[in-house]
């Protein structure tokens, strides 16, 4: 599959969950429930996966995750808010940036209509065409990082401002 038919394919997802269950929930209801829909439609998906930055070629772990990512193609950043200002989109494009992804979904899920809620948005040129089958031997995983590499969690007040 290609990242348009599989973004589509998430935005689809999102469209059947927010019909069956509306504006007003927490993100976190949503996003379990998207999760699961993708996976009833046979994707692949990872929830809360963690992003570290990597600095000079050490791992720093400052508690940023991936809401979900499917099919380690498409990030998907879930909001429940008034309205998508620019520092959630800032936020998705850093995402994108770190983990190496092209394509990422911003679903805000307290909107009347969900397609009022959703951006899209790319990272760089997009990588050489490929079938999903064969993303896991192609694309480094988000979560991979050299054995040697030292982990470094930064002091508390640093990692307070990154939540």
């Amino acid at each position: 599959m290609h990242f348009n038919e599989i973004s589509g394919a998430v935005v689809d997802s999102a469209m059947k969950v927010h019909s069956a269950l509306g504006p007003g929930l927490l993100d976190t209801v949503y996003e379990a429930c998207l999760a699961y829909e993708l996976n009833q439609r046979g994707f692949r998906t990872a929830s809360q996966l963690p992003l570290p930055v990597i600095y000079r070629g050490v791992r720093i772990d400052l508690g940023f995750r991936l809401d979900i990512l499917v099919e380690n193609l498409i990030v998907v950043e879930i909001k429940a808010v008034d309205a998508i200002t620019p520092v959630h989109q800032a936020q998705l494009l850093t995402y994108l940036k770190l983990s190496h992804k092209h394509v990422g979904l911003l679903m805000n899920f307290n909107v009347v209509h969900l397609r009022d809620g959703i951006r899209r948005m790319v990272n760089g040129d997009p990588p050489a065409e490929f079938p999903v089958s064969s993303v896991s031997s192609v694309v480094k995983p988000v979560s991979s990082v050299s054995s040697e590499s030292s982990v470094v969690k930064p002091p508390p007040s640093i990692a307070k401002q990154a939540s």
